[in-house]
């Protein structure tokens, strides 16, 4: 459970000396266009929450974070070369893909799991997981976008995500998706080549779909920055080892170097 608030409030700060930082990154001299985020890489809990009333076996569910996506990502990052930016603390705690106002930014309630942690927590608390966990890894984000765009290099944002199989009893078909809002560049050139895979089952904004109110990432980094941008959704069961991982990885570096190819022809 979470420690007694006074003792955290009265260092005025969430993580301490053992928690890890908020943000990870790989290959960040990479020099690919392509700039990769993760925004639910990770599932660590801080110290001064302890578990946030939640037992083991639900942390470790996709309510927690992206399973299997860490995998793909840090692999794609090094076949691509390409910078990936991650976060490494579990959705329960914030929600790095939410705004911060939105009700799903802190959940009280995970799908069917109520989160104990989260009811009732003070403004202060609040702000803590604002300031010391969602702030580091955006400013990350944005920092590396402005310096690219200085250094005058060509910047796509690909946001890395998972799904679950079967979401409140329903089951998803597809294999992998395809979300976008404002941007179809990059999203429809990834359609193509996704669907003339032949085996693939594709989303097209399936099994999710951007906007403004239920996202961050991309409205934030990709469409107010003008960049070209998509989100990857690829469902969990098809990436929970290190096979299938290395696998997805594989299959999305050859796709993107043949975008990419593209997109400078273009």
């Amino acid at each position: 459970m979470r420690m007694d608030q006074r003792t955290a409030e009265a260092t005025d700060q969430l993580l301490g000396a053992d928690d890890i930082p908020p943000v990870h990154e790989v290959n960040a001299e990479g020099r690919s266009p392509f700039l990769l985020t993760s925004d639910h890489y990770g599932r660590v809990l801080p110290r001064a929450l302890g578990d946030l009333g939640v037992a083991q076996s639900e942390l470790v569910r996709h309510i927690g974070w992206d399973i299997g996506i860490a995998g793909v990502a840090e692999r794609l990052a090094q076949m691509l070369d390409a910078h990936l930016i991650a976060q490494r603390y579990s959705r329960l705690v914030i929600d790095c893909n939410r705004p911060p106002e939105a009700a799903s930014s802190i959940p009280v309630i995970s799908e069917a799991t109520a989160i104990p942690g989260n009811e009732g927590i003070s403004q202060w608390e609040r702000e803590a997981r604002r300031r010391e966990i969602f702030l580091p890894y955006h400013d990350r984000i944005a920092a590396a976008i402005d310096g690219r765009v200085h250094a005058k290099r060509p910047t796509v944002l690909v946001s890395l995500h998972s799904f679950t199989p079967v979401y409140a009893g329903v089951a998803r078909p597809w294999h992998i998706g395809a979300l976008y809002n404002r941007d179809t560049v990059l999203p429809q050139l990834l359609l193509k080549h996704l669907r003339g895979e032949g085996d693939l089952v594709v989303g097209d904004n399936e099994p999710y779909a951007v906007n403004d109110l239920t996202d961050y990432t991309i409205p934030v980094h990709g469409e107010a920055r003008g960049l070209v941008n998509t989100g990857i959704e690829i469902r969990q069961d098809l990436i929970a080892d290190h096979t299938g991982q290395q696998q997805w990885a594989e299959r999305l570096a050859r796709i993107f170097a043949e975008i990419e190819a593209e997109l400078r022809a273009g």
